[in-house]
Parts: C-alpha cells; sequence; structure tokens
C-alpha cells in the first residue's frame, strides 16, 4: 500500500512522570457525516494496512468533547477519559484535516478550539434577560423521544449559557421527575435501548452542574431510580447493580438510636451522593474537571449539616462517651463506637475555622482524650487504628489542648498510664511490618514536643512545663527500645565476648532496625529543638556512647541514623558536647565504620567524610585537635578528599599560633606557666570555655555522673568543674601506657567499665605504625592513635517497656 496522503501518529496523552505514548503511525482516510456507526475516522497502518485505530467522531461532533489544534497538533478527549492526539508530518496534512472536522461540527476552522467562547458582556446580558425569554424548548417526555433528548442534552454542554437555559427549562417543568417515570417503564419493558438514552440524559443533566437539580434527583423519592439509570451504560455488556449494593449489602449502623428522623435522611442522602460521585461517575477527564464542582459542594454542605446537627444533640453525644468509657460495653459495640467518633471527626473538617474549634472544644468536654487512653490500650488492631486517627485530628488541630490534659493527668496517674506514654507504646509495640502505625505516631509525637507550636504568655509558660514534663515522666519510655537493644547485659549471660558481643548486639531484625531508626529520628529532632533538656538527658545516659553502637549495624539506614544524630549534635558546635564527645573518644565507631567501608564510595562513606568536613570548614578546635591528635594516622591513607589533610594543616596553624603567643609572653611568666602542670592548663581551658556558656534560664547540663530533674540544675559550673577535676585525676592515673613494640591500638565500647576506663576485651582496633622518634626521643603527638579515653558512665537504663521486636 502506497503512503496515506495524511500521515499522522495517534497518540495518547498521558502527562506526568508516564509520559505520552505512540499508539502508532498510519493516515486519515476518511471523516463521513453518515449513520452513527459510519462516523468514523480510520488511520491505516503503514506496514500491515489493516486498522489499527478506530475514533468515534459522532461522539465528539456533539461538542461535548472539544478539539483544538496546534500547528501539526490536533488533540481532544475520549469518552473513556485520557487524551489524544494526531500529530501530522505536515501543517499543510492537519490544516486540511482541521476544517474537516470543524465542517462536520459546524464550527469556525480559524478558531484553534471547537468549544463555544464566552462573551462577557452575552452572560451579562443572560443574567439581566428575564428567566422565561430564553428556555429551551424539550422535546415531550415520551419513549420515543429519549434519543431526541438525549441529543439535546449532550449538545449543550460544550456551552455555558445553553447549560443554564436547559437547566432552568428542566427545573421549570418538572422535567426531571417525568424522566425518571419513563426509566421504570423502561425497565419494566427491558428496553434496553431507552436505557442507554437514560443513562446518557441523566449523566448529561448532572455535568449541568446546578444544585436546584440534585435537590431534585437526590430527594429520597427520586434518587435510587437516578442510581438506576446509571448503571445502564452503554459501553458495559451488562448493567452495574448499584442499587443492589446500597440497598442490600451496605448497612447503616447506628451505635446509638437517632431520634431525629431529617439527621437521618441527610445522612443517608450524603452516603448515596457520595457513592455517585466516587462510584458511578467516571474520574473527570481535564476537560469535565470542573462540571461536577457543585456536586462536591453539596455533599460538602451535607458534611456541615451533619455534623451540626450531631453536635447541638449533647444528649446524643453524652450517651455515645458513656458507653465507649463504660467496661461493661463488649468489643463490637466499642468498635462501632471509635468507628463513628473517627467518621464524625472526618466529616469535621468540613466545618469552618471558627465552627471547628466549637466541635473541638465540645469533644474535649464531654472527654475524648480520656476515652482515646482507654480504646489506644485495646488489643483489636481496628479500633487501636481508628483511634490513632481520631488522636490525629485532635493533635492536628489543637496539640496545646493535648498537652494540657496530659500535664493534668500526670499530677493523679501513673507514668505508666499517662496518654502520651501510651502513644510511644502503641508506636514500640506496632506488629505491622512496615510499622505504618509508628510513623504516623512518631509524626504526632513529633508535633507535641515541638516548640515552634507552644504557648508562651506572661501567666503561662507552656513550653518549660510541658518540656519538663516530658523528660521526666515520658523519655524514658521513648528510649527504652534503644537502651534495651545497645545493653551489654543482655549478651553477658551467653559469654559473648570481645568483637563478636559488638556485632551480637548490633539488633539484625529488620523491624526492630526500623523502629530503632523512628526512636533515633525523635531524638534527632529533640537535639535540634530542645537546647538543654536534651543535652542534660544525653550527658546523663551517656546516649550517645549508645546511639553509635548502632554504627555496627548490617542495616545501613540505621547506621546512618546513628550518624545523623551524632551531626546535629556538632552542628550545634557546642562546647559542652565537645568535651563530653572528645572525653569519651565517640569519634573511635564513626572512623571504625569509615575504615570498615573501605573503598566503597556509598552513602554512608559520603555521609562520615561530610561530618568531618564540617568540623574542618566551620574550624572547632577543640575537635580538630582532637581527630588529628588520635586519629590522623589512620585516616592519613584517605587522599580521595583533601577533608583530613585540610584538618591536619587547620591543627598545625593553630599550635604555631599557640606558640607564637607562648614566645610573646616575658620569660618569667612563661617559666612559671610552665612549672604548672598539664593538668591546669587544661583546667583554665575549660575555665575559659565556661565563660560565655549561658543556656536558656541560666541552666546548666547537670553532671553526667549523676541523673537529676532538669528543675534541679546548678546556677553555676563550680559543682560541675569540682567533680570533674576530681574525676579526671582519677582518670589520668588509669590512661593506658604506650606499648613497648611501638603499635597503638584504639577501641570503643559502649560499656559501663570501658566508660570508666576499666580494660575490655576489644571489639575493633585500628593498627597504625608509630612514627620515628623525634631527636629529643619523645614521640610526635599527632602520631598517637587514639587509647582507651575514660567516659563518665551512664546510668544502667531500666527498660520498663516490653519490647515486642
Amino acid at each position: 500500500m502506497g503512503r496515506p496522503r495524511h500521515g499522522a501518529r495517534l497518540v495518547h496523552l498521558r502527562g506526568g512522570a508516564q509520559g505520552d505514548v505512540a499508539a502508532g503511525s498510519g493516515g486519515v482516510r476518511r471523516i463521513t457525516t453518515l449513520g452513527i456507526k459510519d462516523k468514523s475516522k480510520h488511520c491505516i497502518s503503514e506496514t500491515t494496512g489493516n486498522h489499527y485505530s478506530e475514533v468515534d467522531v459522532y461522539y465528539f461532533c456533539t461538542c461535548f468533547y472539544t478539539f483544538s489544534a496546534y500547528d501539526t497538533l490536533i488533540v481532544w478527549s475520549e469518552a473513556e477519559n485520557y487524551d489524544l492526539a494526531l500529530s501530522f508530518q505536515e501543517k499543510a496534512g492537519c490544516d486540511e484535516i482541521w476544517e474537516k472536522i470543524c465542517q462536520v461540527q459546524g464550527k469556525d476552522p480559524s478558531v484553534e478550539v471547537t468549544q463555544d467562547l464566552i462573551d462577557e458582556s452575552e452572560e451579562e446580558r443572560f443574567e439581566e434577560m428575564p428567566e422565561t425569554s430564553h428556555l429551551i424548548d424539550l422535546p415531550t417526555c415520551e419513549l420515543n423521544k429519549l434519543e431526541e433528548i438525549a441529543d439535546l442534552v449532550t449538545s449543550v454542554l460544550s456551552s455555558p449559557i445553553r447549560r443554564e437555559k436547559l437547566a432552568l427549562a428542566l427545573e421549570n417543568e418538572g422535567y426531571i421527575k417525568k424522566l425518571l417515570q419513563l426509566f421504570q417503564a423502561c425497565e419494566n419493558l427491558e428496553n434496553t435501548e431507552g436505557l442507554h438514552h437514560l443513562y446518557e440524559i441523566i449523566r448529561g443533566i448532572l455535568f449541568l452542574n446546578k444544585a436546584t437539580l440534585f435537590e431534585v434527583m437526590f430527594s429520597d423519592e427520586c434518587i435510587m431510580d437516578v442510581v438506576g439509570c446509571l448503571e445502564y451504560d452503554p459501553a458495559l455488556a451488562q448493567p452495574k447493580r448499584h442499587r443492589e449494593f446500597l440497598t442490600k449489602t451496605a448497612k447503616f449502623k447506628e451505635v446509638i438510636p437517632i431520634t431525629d428522623s431529617e439527621l437521618r435522611q441527610k445522612i443517608h442522602q450524603t452516603y448515596r451522593v457520595q457513592y455517585i460521585q466516587d462510584i458511578i461517575l467516571p474520574t473527570p477527564s481535564v476537560f469535565e474537571e470542573n462540571f461536577l464542582s457543585t456536586l462536591t459542594s453539596f455533599i460538602f454542605f451535607n458534611k456541615v449539616e451533619i455534623v451540626s446537627m450531631l453536635q447541638e444533640d449533647e444528649k446524643f453525644l453524652s450517651e455515645v462517651f458513656a458507653q465507649l468509657t463504660d467496661e461493661a460495653t463488649d468489643d463490637d459495640k466499642r468498635r462501632e463506637l471509635v468507628n463513628f467518633f473517627k467518621e464524625f471527626c472526618a466529616f469535621s473538617q468540613t466545618l469552618q475555622p471558627q465552627n471547628r474549634d466549637a466541635f473541638f472544644k465540645t469533644l474535649a468536654k464531654l472527654g475524648i482524650l480520656p476515652a482515646l487512653e482507654i480504646v489506644m490500650g485495646m488489643d483489636d488492631l481496628q479500633v487501636r487504628s481508628a483511634a490513632t486517627d481520631i488522636f490525629s485530628y485532635l493533635v492536628e488541630f489543637s496539640p496545646s489542648m493535648v498537652r494540657e490534659f496530659v500535664m493534668q493527668e500526670a499530677q493523679q496517674s501513673d507514668d505508666d498510664i499517662l496518654l502520651i506514654n501510651v502513644v510511644i507504646e502503641q508506636m514500640i509495640c506496632d506488629t505491622d511490618p512496615e510499622l505504618g502505625g509508628a510513623v504516623q505516631l512518631m509524626g504526632l509525637l513529633r508535633t507535641l514536643i515541638d516548640p515552634e507550636n507552644m504557648l508562651a504568655t506572661t501567666n503561662k509558660t507552656e513550653k518549660s512545663e510541658f518540656l519538663n514534663f516530658f523528660y521526666n515522666h515520658c523519655m524514658h519510655v521513648l528510649t527504652a527500645p534503644l537502651l534495651t537493644n545497645t545493653s551489654e547485659d543482655r549478651y553477658e549471660k551467653d559469654n559473648i565476648v570481645g568483637s563478636n558481643k559488638n556485632s551480637m548486639i548490633c539488633p539484625d531484625n529488620y523491624q526492630t532496625a526500623q523502629l530503632l531508626a523512628l526512636i533515633l529520628e525523635l531524638l534527632t529532632f529533640c537535639v535540634e529543638h530542645h537546647t538543654y533538656h536534651i543535652k542534660n538527658y544525653i550527658m546523663n545516659k551517656d546516649l550517645l556512647r549508645r546511639v553509635l553502637v548502632l554504627m555496627n549495624s548490617k542495616h545501613t539506614f540505621l547506621a546512618l541514623c546513628a550518624l545523623r544524630f551524632m551531626r546535629r549534635i556538632i552542628g550545634l558546635k557546642d562546647e559542652f558536647y565537645n568535651r563530653y564527645i572528645t572525653k569519651g573518644n565517640l569519634f573511635e565507631p564513626v572512623i571504625n565504620a569509615l575504615l570498615d567501608n573501605g573503598t566503597r564510595y556509598n552513602l554512608l562513606n559520603s555521609a562520615v567524610i561530610e561530618l568531618f568536613e564540617f568540623i574542618r570548614v566551620e574550624d572547632i578546635k577543640s575537635l580538630t585537635a582532637h581527630i588529628v591528635e588520635n586519629f590522623y594516622k589512620a585516616l592519613e591513607s584517605i587522599e580521595y578528599v583533601q577533608t583530613f589533610k585540610g584538618l591536619k594543616t587547620k591543627y598545625e596553624q593553630e599550635k604555631d599560633r599557640q606558640n607564637q603567643k607562648l614566645n610573646s609572653v616575658p620569660s618569667i611568666l612563661r617559666s612559671n606557666r610552665f612549672r604548672r602542670d598539664a593538668k591546669a592548663l587544661e583546667e583554665d581551658e575549660e575555665m575559659w570555655f565556661n565563660e560565655d556558656e549561658e543556656e536558656e534560664g541560666k541552666t546548666v547540663v547537670a553532671p553526667v555522673e549523676k541523673s537529676k530533674p532538669e528543675d534541679d540544675f546548678p546556677d553555676s559550673y563550680e559543682k560541675f568543674m569540682e567533680t570533674k577535676k576530681a574525676k579526671e585525676s582519677e582518670d589520668k592515673e588509669n590512661l593506658p601506657k604506650r606499648t613497648s613494640s611501638g603499635g597503638f591500638k584504639f577501641t570503643f565500647s559502649h560499656s559501663a567499665s570501658a566508660a570508666n576506663g576499666a580494660n575490655s576485651t576489644n571489639s575493633k582496633s585500628v593498627m597504625a605504625q608509630t612514627p620515628p622518634a623525634s631527636s629529643n626521643g619523645s614521640s610526635s603527638k599527632t602520631a598517637t592513635l587514639a587509647s582507651s579515653v575514660t567516659a563518665t558512665k551512664g546510668s544502667n537504663p531500666q527498660a520498663i517497656l516490653a519490647y515486642r521486636g
């Protein structure tokens, strides 16, 4: 077969990330205006000569769907709700076909869109005209006129003015009820053709988008017949049984009998109209997206009325709450009550802010939060899930209301039954392998502890009060799985020692790893937003050391979470944190992870490098000195980045500056300074750091050895310094000596014994050769790798939760 005259490609326009799909190429053979079945445009395949696509021109010639022309492209929408395009090789061929399409539709080919254009002045004139002067003459409502009625309804949809005229005609003549009587007759006579026409008519009337027509169509008298008409889609081989589903399958459950008949009718109507919109009607195409806006508004205002009517019925709500909290209520009944409240709260989202505020205050007054506390602890997964959704509505609306409740509750209840602790327990005990519920609950907890949405007035400081409450009553519950899974105690009974112990202590269970990652994400948020509260907790529990145990996890995402936690701490550039890290030798597990990663260029490698690059760029002197003096020999072989060489350079530059300052001091003062031991120099440096360090409300982090409430923070550093000096004197005696072989090892242990400087079996070691001795016989300070550095022992955590991994 020769090449078609009008070469073109038929393209399915899918849009988005999926892109367009070419259905094939060929040529347009004919566009006719004969019978309905012949009104087709045929594209012939160039390779096989077969008809690969037939596009129904009759449908779009009725003006319901519009054509657009763009140089060599003609675009339209099909009834199946996807867009199509003919892409022509030549503009002349495109123009010729465009003229023929416009001729079939009776449109002007000079206009690039076949949909009727609206003149604002014409619209204004239409509004000013008397209602009866421009009505469309409707055919008589008879069986033999159904095809004519269907053509009329479909033809006006492209013109807003004609839609208005038709809507007025339908409303004034009570036409819809007459059509539904014909539907009953067609069904009794099994008149399939008539039923198909009625489907087109009722669907078209819905697309007129008129609230007055919806009031008639969705009345109790008419709505089921409307659903019946929409069952007979001509595109389907068999009609759908929507009425059977609505009357037999869908059950209306009254958790408490509703005595208001108007309220019952409104609930039934809303459910059925929502079913029509979501199930029966197809997803609107780009050309139809605004055609059902009034239908959406109809459902919206119905929900507003339902919520308002229920809210005003205090007797009804009081009875619901009474049964929900009654211990005698059986599980099935309680499940229905919780599901009712879930839907009730979902409907409340349609209220205006002022009305929504009154709605949630009403629920709070009736006791929604104590009720949630009960149902969230139940074993029924469906009930817990619904309760979580209700809780999310409350937190989203007013986190302050929830915080106020839990703080008042703490004065009367034990920690174990506090609402927030119940929420944390549900997060920890989530049985979903993907922890979907835990993720949702973690987001709610983050909202509750976010200082950005806490109030601070002259009479009330919500931020301070709530954070004190949270860290005193809830934080130990949140961190229990983390401390339990990084504890040595669970492995000592199995006599696991050395490197095996360090690897075994890291949980390899994927679900446990996911949970620990969620907890670390929340703790990282606390580091960023809670300043001294989390600082005190980290040091009291030696929390960073425990977190860094997770650097050994086989799950890279968990190791990255642990690293991110440390990165946020270092990002604060707080010298208290810096001293805590250096004294505890807490860079060691990070460096071990980097060296174990080898030459692999992955996310873990990049994250570790970024951590050290931040220290270099920000010139954090105490950390730079610690890294270079203790770890440079292990890191100097890494040359694909200049980070570690840059740290060495920064360190040497700072050392030179200090030497120059020392040389500028008079000899008498210098000799006196030299007589002072290294301990005195270190104390001077620490006192210098402390001069400018003031926390919120002059609050100072308590010593690591003793866990104290944050309300008991000292007002000065004196107690801290006295304790620290005594501890360092003890540590100095226990510092390991350099081995005679000239080799050094640095090891990391999270155990309490390591924290106290006691000897423990190495979990990992990195070896480096001793550099040649200097001329005066002393070894170079920069060549020394880290020995076991003492850290203050944190309090031994007691896991009060039974964690189910």
